[in-house]
């Protein structure tokens, strides 16, 4: 080996991350301890060989991120993919990429700088999983006070009355308890009580005898039928005609019903799960909805409070969004811009977690970089983190500030030691932050603490 071989191995081993660069025919001219390390590939191995043989990414082929590199001329920047290591492990990288020049500027090859996101990847699994719940994720005190009583609720027979805005996951809650409910085996049908008129509605739930209309050329069974031994799920059940109403009151009551065109009663062994984004007390206070059947389904009632009441949730959905899409359209984005997370963070979402989804899935499709920028967001959104318009709620990073240590004193019950403890922040400093912020504790003494 020789002195200058020798001089550039030991700089770039003293280099945390992998390094290893190209020749103009794709093979590997030198490889670093770092390299050796996450790719399990010793240095005598790797030399000489294309490195694609030694990374075994699926980028490889398809996309390599050093090519484009050497077609284009430009850097990129912590591309996040997977590679497979000698022992078979996969591995999330995170990869920057620059081209080698000789003296007079002629492009002689390229240099790919990786680092090891094991993990950093764990640690994202691993809160995730804390704050996941049956498929549903919050770290918001309000509904892990709901995740605490799931179990119980769902050991019972009671009827459940959802409560929520449309996008905050009552489909999830209902089938949370049905998988932790003793009928976990048995089916989980879900019917949208708005989306058809009474007669539809009717056979759909109960099913129909032939002949009991023009189109009824033979017997249907209904969701009640389907859902036989299991649950059924009756969504927006405020939307519901009290003529409907009726019939589903019998269903409570005697656990009967009838087909439509039929003269027997059919039994329903069936769990009935209910959901609205109405206010049923309301309606029944307006005549619109009859107050035995709010009686008979309001046995449990558990409200989701909407997106923006738990605004510190955003920052673990928006991730585990980038993750799902990640997935589902081959892409590599490692993540949000502080900037673009602050837009969201000021945003009130009327159309809660399912706006939220959308969101991300836009910024997918135009961005092509590493990490979504505030001009990967939808239109309001960009013209809200332009310069010459200060994004929407003022301060964005004064209010993600606020969310999140409104959020660990709620958990707290408002004792600043233990929120302090929780933000890693001293208590004194959490005071100041608070009066700075404006956030004002309960009149119950519960904050001295």
């Amino acid at each position: 080996m020789n002195r200058d071989r020798k001089d550039r191995d030991t700089i770039l081993d003293s280099v945390a991350d992998g390094v290893f660069t190209v020749d103009s025919e794709w093979k590997i001219s030198s490889f670093n301890r770092a390299a050796e390390r996450i790719t399990g590939v010793p240095r005598e191995e790797a030399i000489g060989r294309r490195c694609s043989s030694v990374f075994r990414s699926s980028v490889c082929e398809s996309g390599c991120v050093l090519r484009q590199t050497m077609d284009t001329g430009r850097q990129i920047i912590n591309r996040t993919v997977n590679i497979i290591a000698a022992d078979g492990r996969t591995v999330p990288i995170s990869i920057s990429t620059a081209l080698l020049k000789d003296d007079d500027g002629k492009i002689i090859g390229g240099v790919e700088t990786f680092r090891d996101l094991t993990a950093v990847e764990e640690l994202r699994k691993e809160l995730e999983g804390r704050y996941t719940f049956q498929d549903i994720l919050s770290r918001s005190h309000r509904m892990r006070e709901i995740f605490d009583i799931v179990p119980e609720v769902a050991a019972s027979e009671s009827t459940v009355l959802i409560e929520g805005e449309s996008g905050t996951g009552k489909e999830l809650l209902a089938r949370a308890i049905h998988n932790l409910s003793h009928r976990a085996e048995g089916p989980l049908v879900a019917v949208n009580c708005g989306a058809l008129p009474d007669t539809l509605l009717e056979s759909e739930l109960f099913g129909h005898k032939a002949g009991a209309f023009t189109d009824a050329k033979k017997d249907k069974p209904g969701r009640f039928a389907l859902a036989e031994g299991g649950t059924i799920f009756l969504d927006e059940i405020g939307d519901v005609t009290p003529a409907m109403q009726v019939r589903l009151l019998r269903v409570l009551q005697e656990k009967t019903y009838e087909l439509l065109g039929g003269t027997a009663p059919v039994s329903a062994d069936v769990r009935i799960i209910t959901a609205t984004n109405r206010d049923l007390e309301d309606l029944v206070a307006e005549g619109e909805f009859r107050q035995d059947l709010y009686y008979r389904i309001n046995v449990v009632k558990l409200s989701l409070p909407p997106l923006r009441e738990r605004k510190e949730d955003i920052p673990l959905l928006v991730d585990h969004f980038i993750a799902r899409f990640n997935g589902l359209q081959g892409k590599s984005i490692g993540g949000m811009s502080d900037e673009a997370l602050a837009c969201l963070m000021a945003h009130d979402y009327p159309g809660n977690v399912r706006e939220l989804e959308n969101i991300i899935e836009h910024s997918f499709v135009l961005c092509r970089g590493p990490v979504i920028e505030p001009g990967h967001l939808p239109e309001p959104f960009r013209s809200a983190a332009d310069a010459s318009a200060p994004p929407r709620g003022g301060a964005t990073l004064e209010e993600m500030e606020r969310v999140f240590i409104l959020a660990a004193l709620r958990r707290n019950d408002w004792s600043r030691g233990a929120a302090a403890k929780e933000l890693g922040i001293h208590r004194s400093t959490l005071r100041r932050k608070m009066k700075t912020l404006g956030i004002e504790p309960p009149h119950d003494g519960r904050a001295h603490r």
